[in-house]
């Protein structure tokens, strides 16, 4: 398997972090939109780290995926139309995102 340890370790520092970003309602900085697209490419290095594997590791890689792809519709949101376009659509949805954060860093 590819060493994707960097990668890991990196995606959950971004997610996490990002939770608490917008928990605390903090605005949008360019910087945030940076690191989502390097998150994004994290994910899918871990991705294809997985699907190289083999079937072996087919439940992972599917549970993994459902996961991240739910936080990414929550930080989409929040790069896309900052903290106003993230409260319009997820505003009353931050257990549910929260519940999101934890299931991807599980």
């Amino acid at each position: 398997m590819l060493d994707v340890k960097n990668s890991i370790e990196r995606l959950s520092w971004t997610v996490e972090h990002h939770f608490l970003h917008i928990q605390a309602q903090h605005e949008f900085m360019r910087a945030w939109a940076i690191q989502f697209e390097l998150a994004y490419t994290d994910f899918r290095v871990i991705q294809m780290a997985l699907q190289l594997a083999g079937d072996s590791h087919h439940e992972l890689l599917s549970q993994f995926s459902a996961a991240y792809e739910k936080v990414f519709d929550y930080e989409y949101a929040f790069v896309a139309g900052g903290l106003d376009g993230f409260n319009a659509k997820f505003g009353d949805q931050l257990d549910q995102y929260e519940a999101a954060e934890k299931e991807t860093l599980g």
